[in-house]
Formats: structure tokens, C-alpha cells, sequence
């Protein structure tokens, strides 16, 4: 999921697929299968998307105020992992409005462009409309628009630096009931330790980066408790928070650690640190992922930190 560098405020405003007309999606009862598999099912990943990563944007959104025939707009859509959880939360009356400023040829193994055509084509995609945009150019050229809820599931980390994500977020306030966040905890279990400091590792790195250089998962690092100043600094007010832990084949961490360990990492680090002193922190940050890898027994065991996910409001 992409969110916003604001070199990308002049992007094309929409890009929506054609989508075939509203279908009711199968049910459980008629699949046999679980709301989970059904869903991994119609990814943009295709059938081998995993069962676990669905199964976890449901358990976000759950932790949401979404109505059936909620208007929704999400900001950072990716591929569309959320995206698919919010349509059918919303129901057939619903619909979601997916922001993102990648191009559409970003991302591997699927493309968002690719992702999001599939998704189109399945039972749920009349209910989405596909939007190419920075975030903040997406509400400046629509300011008469209003929505029950904002989304930003898993983008905060992809936004430029805090005060973007605050302007947005102030951006929001006043035209959303309820601004719905998750983002990674910086908590877990033992085995989750190497997943925190891989994304340590990489915010180190990527804060040292010309925002233009910075295209890594991991860009601007901000947990629970300075998502929520900033939150407050916005003129939202936290309404409910919750942990939400990811089942055992939800691989972040992993692919996380395998970024942070890989050779390029360092041929990064002597070329955009330049302080002696913060690049030996850059490396010790490093070297404790590496250590930390071993301490689990590899990386196979590495585990997926806890999410975290939450319900602002705008201040009274």
C-alpha cells in the first residue's frame, strides 16, 4: 500500500477499471467455504492469495463502525487487500472509494493495476471505484464530497514524514464521521522481536533518503502513541483502540527482515548516511535484526507483530 509523497500531488485523478454490474456474493453456505477463503478467493493476488492475510483485514475491519450502505473512502489502497474487506462490509447499497498515488505498474508479484482489475471483475468490484491520486489532491479536487468513514490500513508507513500525515488526517476531520486506522504495533511476541527492529532498521535508513529516493514498505516510522498525537494535533480525538493479532500465515515480518538483512541494504546505508556516527547506529540497528533472526531460529520463524488499529473523531 502507497500513500502519499507529495511529488505526487498533480497525478491523473481516477483510474477505474470497468466493472461488471452488482452481484450478491456467494454465500458461506454456498461455497463452503469461510468469509476468510472467500475472500482470499477474489484478491487481486489471485486463488493462491493466503487465507491468513484475509482473515486478518477482516479482523480490522471488524474492529470499525462500518454500516451496510456506508459510503467509505480509503486512503492507501495497494493492491486492494482492505479494499475487499470493506466491500463487503459495506454491502451491495455500499461503496468504497480506493485512493492511491502508485503507478500502476508498482508492486510485484501483481501490479496494482493488475490487482485491481481482477478485483473489478469479481462480485465485489461494482461496489469500488479505483482512484490514482495523492490523498491530499484527491480531497482538495473533490471538496464538496463527505464520507461515513476514512480508511488508512497499513499506509501510514509509506506517507513522506509525520506532518503529511497530519495535514491529511486535518484534511479529513471536518468531511468523515469516523477516520479508521491500523498500522503495525511495534509489539508482539519473542518471535516478532526480529519484524520491530527490521522496520527500525529501515525507517533509520529511509529518514536519511531525499523523500524522491524513498520507495521502500517502510518510510516514515510512527507507533500507536505518535499516530495518535498526531491524530490530536489534526483535530481528531481517539474514540476505541485495539490489538489485533495476525494468525501464523501472515508473513511481514518475515518479508520485512528479508529487506533489512539483504546486501543492498548496506550499500544504501554508505551512501545516504553520511554521518559517521548515525551510520554506526544504522548498522548496529542492522546487526541486532541479524541477531535477532538467529535468536528464533531463522527466518522461516520469524513472526508478524501485533496490528493495531483505531477510531478517531473529529474534536467536539
Amino acid at each position: 500500500m502507497i500513500v502519499g509523497a507529495s511529488n505526487l500531488a498533480t497525478s491523473p485523478a481516477s483510474q477505474d477499471p470497468a466493472t461488471p454490474a452488482e452481484t450478491a456474493s456467494p454465500t458461506p453456505a454456498e461455497t463452503s467455504q469461510t468469509p476468510a477463503e472467500e475472500l482470499a478467493r477474489l484478491s487481486g493476488y489471485g486463488p493462491t492469495s493466503p487465507v491468513a492475510q484475509a482473515q486478518y483485514r477482516l479482523d480490522l475491519v471488524a474492529h470499525w463502525p462500518l454500516r451496510a450502505g456506508a459510503r467509505v473512502l480509503e486512503l492507501g489502497c495497494g493492491q486492494g487487500d482492505t479494499t475487499l474487506a470493506l466491500a463487503a462490509a459495506v454491502g451491495p447499497a455500499g461503496h468504497v472509494d480506493a485512493v492511491d498515488p502508485g503507478p500502476l505498474d508498482y508492486g510485484a508479484p501483481t501490479t496494482l493495476g493488475q490487482a485491481h482489475a481482477v478485483v473489478s471483475a469479481g462480485p465485489l468490484g461494482a461496489r469500488i471505484a479505483w482512484v490514482q491520486a495523492d490523498p491530499l489532491a484527491f480531497l482538495a479536487a473533490h471538496p464538496e464530497d463527505r464520507w461515513d468513514a476514512a480508511v488508512l490500513a497499513h499506509s501510514l508507513w509509506y506517507f513522506a514524514s509525520p506532518a503529511l500525515i497530519r495535514a491529511t488526517l486535518a484534511a479529513l476531520a471536518p468531511r468523515v464521521t469516523h477516520v479508521c486506522v491500523a498500522e503495525w504495533s511495534l509489539e508482539g511476541g519473542a518471535g516478532a522481536a526480529p519484524h520491530v527492529l527490521a522496520v527500525l532498521a529501515q525507517g533509520a535508513l529511509e529518514g536519511r533518503k531525499p523523500a524522491a529516493e524513498s520507495e521502500a514498505n517502510v518510510r516514515t516510522v510512527v507507533g500507536p502513541a505518535r499516530i495518535k498525537a498526531l491524530a490530536g494535533e489534526a483535530g481528531l480525538e481517539l474514540r476505541r483502540e485495539a490489538r489485533v493479532v495476525p494468525g501464523k500465515g501472515v508473513h511481514d515480518g518475515q518479508w520485512e527482515v528479508l529487506h533489512a538483512v539483504r546486501e543492498e541494504f548496506g550499500a544504501e546505508v554508505e551512501r545516504f548516511v553520511r554521518d559517521e556516527r548515525e551510520r554506526a547506529g544504522v548498522y548496529a540497528i542492522q546487526d541486532a535484526v541479524k541477531a535477532s533472526v538467529e535468536r528464533v531460529g531463522g527466518v522461516r520463524n520469524v513472526e508478524t507483530m501485533d496490528g493495531w488499529v483505531a477510531v478517531f473523531e473529529a474534536k467536539t
